[in-house]
């Protein structure tokens, strides 16, 4: 047991439950959620497995020491006395990220440039030589966090964001977050059992994160790199372990997934990040105006989208949303149908009642995940049945 250490996967506003959820699904230990993250405990191959297969996680950080500081001097000296050349050496790179929530301290920049410099004056002062800042491939990416009077340096475990999942060459004006994306079907209760539409695809990430959770494919496996390949104690042997026992747990689809636009370049974007993402024979993708379309066939249809919401596509909003409303009652019965907007007026114009208002954000932009349950023949006729 005293390979286990905590770790803290970092996430969206909302997702903590799913994400707490996808965790103990994984086998992690200690599972606790907080607010945009959720922390817990595991080894060194937990951590590799958590990179590649959590759908709703930003980052994974391995805590590496806390302390209390009242001053920027009192950070640099706490800095700068933990033993570095355990972790990189002289040649080596670094990059700091750092998150702020203090009266004392203000500047999350400044934070960073303190720590760095405590880093580098030790390397200087043991070694003659200081180690250099590379922003986007560091050798180590460290993580401060500091809330009040508290600092907590953790190692980033992922590098780049785990949004980045890989598969995505081509994005359109307005393209989602991979992992808005994934936690959003989550939320919706996506488990490949049935088939699957996106009405306004864009560049065809709902589809593909749909197609992912589908046949149970870790998210992550297209990525080039996370942060821990460049660390001392990489075990390439342990990685490929970890992969391979989790693409054994992929499993067949045997549903449609489908997505439309009205865009031909979207369309052709959608093609090509499917592809990369090695995933044409469970998608097709075809241009189609969402309003003058129908419904094919009888079974139970989920559906989730990303319409427009007038923020960067010029829209006569109240005009689309009841649109929207229109096409799904008349053409879509025996259906699931969830969207997320930050056009909260316009909601009102779908002329349905959602069954489920959950907050989100997409980007900056304060959401709402709305369910409409769009029932087979009247809604009073199912509740006979």
């Amino acid at each position: 047991m005293e390979n286990n250490f905590k770790m803290i996967a970092k996430t969206m506003y909302g997702f903590e439950p799913v994400l707490a959820k996808e965790l103990m699904a994984l086998g992690a230990m200690d599972v606790k959620e907080g607010t945009r993250n959720v922390s817990f405990v595991g080894d060194t191959g937990f951590m590799y497995k958590a990179n590649l297969c959590l759908r709703t996680a930003i980052k994974i950080l391995k805590p590496y020491q806390s302390f209390k500081i009242f001053s920027e001097d009192d950070l640099y000296k706490q800095i700068y006395d933990l033993p570095w050349e355990n972790f990189m050496d002289v040649n080596d790179t670094l990059a700091i990220d750092a998150t702020v929530h203090s009266d004392t301290f203000t500047h999350s920049k400044y934070i960073s440039l303190k720590t760095k410099d405590a880093i580098v004056d030790r390397f200087r002062d043991k070694f003659g030589k200081r180690p250099d800042v590379d922003l986007d491939f560091p050798t180590l990416r460290l993580n401060i966090h500091i809330e009040k009077n508290f600092c907590n340096v953790s190692f980033d475990s992922s590098g780049q964001s785990l949004h980045k999942r890989g598969y995505k060459t081509a994005t359109n004006i307005a393209p989602i977050n991979e992992v808005l994306a994934a936690g959003m079907l989550l939320l919706s209760s996506w488990d490949g059992q049935c088939d699957f539409m996106d009405p306004m695809c864009g560049s065809g990430t709902i589809l593909i994160e749909a197609a992912m959770i589908a046949c149970n494919i870790p998210p992550n496996l297209n990525r080039k790199e996370f942060a821990f390949e460049r660390w001392k104690d990489w075990d390439e042997d342990l990685f490929e372990k970890i992969e391979a026992s989790v693409l054994k747990k992929m499993r067949e689809f045997h549903f449609k997934i489908t997505g439309y636009d009205t865009s031909p370049s979207a369309v052709h974007k959608a093609i090509d990040n499917i592809e990369n993402a090695n995933l044409s024979e469970f998608i097709k993708v075809e241009r189609q105006d969402f309003f003058a379309s129908q419904k094919e066939g009888e079974r139970h249809l989920h559906m989730l989208f990303n319409p427009p919401y007038g923020e960067r596509l010029e829209i006569d909003m109240p005009k689309f949303y009841k649109e929207i409303g229109d096409t799904l009652k008349q053409s879509y019965p025996g259906t699931d149908a969830w969207f997320i907007t930050s056009n909260l007026e316009a909601i009102k114009h779908v002329g349905l009642r959602p069954s489920r208002k959950i907050k989100l954000y997409n980007g900056a932009l304060e959401s709402k995940l709305l369910k409409y349950q769009i029932y087979q023949g009247s809604k009073k006729a199912k509740f006979q049945d």
